[in-house]
């Protein structure tokens, strides 16, 4: 079979034209000559612009000098009157004109002023001479009419404009710069060095990111021995967790063990009131980074500008913004990308990032910086204390395994905290007791000098009691740690309770427990005194969000089925969610607040003796610890599940039995 020519697969080559250069060459010239007639139609335009604003000034200027300045122009007739009237005070004579003032304000042809202007008659033969004289009229030889001077009225009429465009050009020049803010701007420069001396030695209780970073560190070390085997270097990195995990000091701590020049900026700075001045600022900060490179630029809360552009939310977006993260988008993975440059990013809300952000090639390693557990806690909590005194009787092993939830941010508040109520009472070192009062007032709140009705202070102790009873006697519920009648914060008392080991998930029957125990106060008060008041308001908030969270996003509803109606932000129905589901859901919310409700009232009935015992320790002692909580009511606390599971379990036959190797 012949094989097809391969000349005649390319295309036809296009015709030549013999005179192309010339036709070139008119081309450009009519570009040429097209480009000057722009420019100097361009110029034309500005010039006469200047000058009918400086024209539209003069006027404005000269006619507030004679407003300001009135000269009245009388007939001689009229001034010859005001003459013999004594009314006169000084005039000047430039032949027939005669200019002068009045001694009094005079009206004449709805004009008031005390200047004047006339013309003498070269006819008029009268005593003018003799009355001056008789009258003291001051004769001067200069007018003492105030006139205008139409060359410095032209001088001033032209200063507007020039502050006008010097302005212009000002704003103009700082918003083409790239590198500066709306009214000021300041070149995008790495953190110095000696201000960054954070390492990976200051950051503990995330163990696992911790290793992930230090990989980062090691490519930016040594480059060659990942690109000799063809790997490249992650050219983003996404934080993402709550606030105060952490995340702002891992990119800190990157930085610093990487010794690479490190540029900061908060996603709310990029941008300004201008459109496109966000595209500029990114595309300035990437411009510093490369010629210093290889660095890392770390953008804090870029949910603020990368927000995805496909959703409804989508709606409320601005055109500055989209700009602002295509700019991004290009300087991450574009002709003008490098790999020499590490981005950092941290969110709070990784969930609603532009895909087109979060995909392999910009973010190549999406990391979640969760709480510290115990052992974290732990750690943080011995980085924070380095350096300060502490009493030898504070084990930090305790004061972790009573902060569950707290950040690595609300550990550093807390040792802080501790060490300035120990600075205030005057101490030797830091003791244990001050751990416990900030870790309260933290929280709790601060305590409040509240003088509190009999009455009143009765019925928080009875709102107060109920929330700790059901907390002791619900079956899997959270410790109860202290319960307070004082004022702390907005409340009038609180029941703290928190959970003896870190949890991760929740079962149906936790929840149930936990909306039994937050409606405890509203119970008690039905139950002992009758009544209801808005003490409960905090309470039902807890409760209702529970139990929409529980039919709304967990599927916990068999009427409803394992689907999520609530998505995690906007209106339910924008995400197809509709009005019948939406009553379905508030109609299992509203069974489940109630049977917990009575549930509630039940429990409580059935240990008033207990309830009245909490009650009276309360009005007595104010504040009850977990120890004393739990033996004034002659409740045994629930053990654990770690103490069940070192429990013996018996066997079947009734003997203890242990699990054999």
């Amino acid at each position: 079979m012949p094989q097809p020519d391969q000349r005649s697969l390319r295309p036809p080559n296009p015709p030549q034209d013999t005179h192309s250069w010339h036709s070139e060459g008119v081309e450009e010239a009519k570009n040429k000559a097209g480009s000057s007639g722009h420019k100097k139609h361009s110029w034309m335009r500005t010039i006469i612009s200047i000058l009918v604003a400086w024209f539209a000034f003069f006027m404005l200027f000269s006619w507030m000098q004679d407003s300001m300045n009135p000269v009245v122009s009388l007939p001689y007739n009229v001034y010859y009157q005001q003459l013999e009237n004594d009314n006169i005070d000084t005039i000047s004579s430039n032949g027939d004109t005669i200019e002068g003032e009045f001694r009094n304000s005079f009206t004449y042809d709805g004009v008031t002023s005390k200047q004047f202007r006339t013309e003498r008659p070269t006819w008029a033969d009268d005593s003018m001479a003799s009355l001056l004289q008789k009258n003291n009229v001051e004769i001067t030889a200069v007018s003492p009419v105030t006139s205008t001077n139409p060359f410095l009225t032209l001088l001033f009429s032209l200063i507007p404009i020039v502050a006008i465009f010097g302005l212009w050009y000002w704003f103009m020049k700082k918003q083409m710069s790239g590198t500066s803010s709306l009214f000021g701007g300041k070149d995008h420069k790495p953190i110095n060095p000696e201000n960054n001396r954070v390492t990976f030695d200051d950051v503990a209780g995330i163990d696992e990111v911790e290793d992930q970073l230090r990989e980062v560190v090691d490519m930016l070390k040594h480059p060659e021995k990942y690109t000799r085997l063809g790997a490249k270097i992650p050219r983003g990195i996404l934080l993402e967790g709550g606030p105060g995990t952490g995340k702002t000091l891992l990119a800190r701590a990157t930085a610093g063990e990487a010794n690479v020049p490190f540029f900061s900026i908060s996603a709310a700075e990029i941008g300004g009131i201008l459109a496109g001045k966000g595209a500029s600022d990114v595309r300035s900060l990437f411009e510093a980074a490369r010629k210093v490179a290889p660095a890392i630029i770390f953008i804090d809360e870029i949910d603020a500008i990368g927000r995805s552009r496909s959703n409804a939310n989508s709606l409320t977006s601005n055109e500055d913004r989209e700009q602002t993260l295509n700019q991004i988008l290009t300087e991450m993975d574009g002709f003008s990308a490098t790999n020499n440059i590490i981005v950092i990013a941290a969110t709070n809300l990784a969930e609603v990032l532009d895909s087109a952000l979060t995909r392999a090639g910009r973010f190549d390693r999406t990391i979640t910086v969760s709480p510290p557990d115990l052992n974290g806690r732990e750690a943080i909590l011995r980085v924070h204390t380095r350096g300060r005194l502490l009493a030898p009787t504070i084990s930090l092993a305790d004061i972790a395994r009573s902060t569950p939830g707290l950040t690595g941010a609300d550990l550093a508040n807390l040792v802080n905290e501790a060490s300035l109520l120990a600075a205030r009472k005057q101490k030797r070192w830091i003791e244990m007791s001050d751990f416990t009062n900030a870790l309260e007032t933290i929280q709790l709140g601060v305590q409040r000098a509240v003088v509190m009705d009999p009455k009143e202070r009765e019925r928080t102790a009875w709102h107060e009691a109920g929330h700790a009873l059901l907390g002791m006697i619900q079956k899997g519920a959270d410790p109860v740690r202290k319960i307070s009648i004082i004022p702390r914060g907005r409340a009038l008392g609180v029941t703290l309770s928190t959970p003896e080991e870190d949890k991760y998930g929740y079962d149906k029957d936790y929840l149930r427990g936990r909306i039994i125990g937050a409606l405890g106060g509203m119970a008690a008060e039905e139950v002992v005194l009758g009544v209801v008041t808005t003490g409960a308001e905090s309470d039902l908030q807890t409760a209702t969000g529970i139990a929409r969270q529980m039919f709304g996003r967990w599927g916990m509803s068999d009427k409803i089925g394992p689907m999520q109606v609530y998505p995690r932000e906007g209106d339910p129905r924008a995400a197809g969610a509709s009005d019948a589901l939406l009553h379905a859901v508030d109609e299992e919310v509203r069974t489940l607040l109630s049977e917990c409700y009575t549930e509630a009232k039940r429990l409580l009935k059935e240990h008033s003796a207990q309830h009245r015992a909490l009650v009276e320790a309360l009005l007595m002692h104010e504040t009850l610890d977990e120890d004393d909580a739990y033996k004034i009511a002659g409740i045994p606390r629930q053990p654990t599940a770690a103490e069940q599971a070192l429990e013996p379990t018996p066997a079947s036959g009734g003997t203890p039995h242990t699990a054999e190797n």
